[in-house]
């Protein structure tokens, strides 16, 4: 068994960042994704929206500088860039729909081999499901990628042969950012990018139980 050191969330929010090319427009998601925002590079211009009409956000705001007038689409926080704007809502599921955002970083329950992703419901009881604007972005983005754990708390992978969770997407993801390893949906089967220093191909295939390009 190797030894290894997962990412932080901080870490895993750095990785997504540093692929984000320049010029992007970028909506990320609630939960993780949205700890992005503090890790652009700062010689590059990335451009945020947020589906609750939004497009200009910049890092998340110093602790006594909040204003909760000013929140994305998970209710939290954020600043607004020089040139950012608002827009009424419908607005925004226009730029989402119809092709107009680069990039759309999303959380996920599963994503199988295929890219086809599951976000918004696991059928646990109790839940509230609701899938929200994450089907709109997952099909209207030019480039869907997900950040997750691996691993569930039961030790599961959340990368699988097919997905056994209610479909937010299908065939729509092309990146995958996890705590150990950056996995890349190809034609052709999954396609490792990289892996935390100690972590070889052959035991993240044992954790995910499919064989990577």
């Amino acid at each position: 068994m190797s030894s290894y050191q997962k990412r932080t969330k901080d870490e895993l929010a750095a990785r997504v960042a540093q692929d984000i090319h320049d010029g992007a427009y970028v909506n990320l998601g609630i939960g993780q994704p949205t700890a992005v925002a503090n890790h652009i590079p700062k010689d590059r211009e990335v451009i945020l929206q947020s589906e609750n009409g939004i497009l200009g956000m910049g890092p998340a705001p110093a602790a006594g500088e909040e204003d909760y007038d000013l929140t994305n689409a998970g209710k939290q926080p954020v600043t607004l860039l020089a040139g950012g704007s608002f827009f009424h809502h419908a607005d925004s599921f226009a730029m989402m729909r119809g092709g107009h955002l680069d990039i759309c970083v999303l959380g996920a329950f599963q994503v199988a081999e295929n890219g086809d992703l599951a976000n918004w419901s696991t059928g646990e009881a109790g839940a509230i499901p609701a899938v929200g604007g994450a089907m709109d972005l997952a099909i209207g983005a030019k480039q869907t990628w997900v950040m997750m754990d691996l691993l569930t708390k039961k030790g599961e992978s959340k990368i699988v042969k097919q997905c056994s969770y209610p479909l937010t997407g299908i065939g729509c993801v092309k990146r995958i950012y996890t705590d150990v390893a950056t996995i890349e949906v190809t034609d052709q089967g999954l396609k490792l990018i990289d892996t935390v220093a100690g972590l070889d191909k052959a035991e993240l295939e044992k954790m995910i139980g499919l064989s990577l390009l």
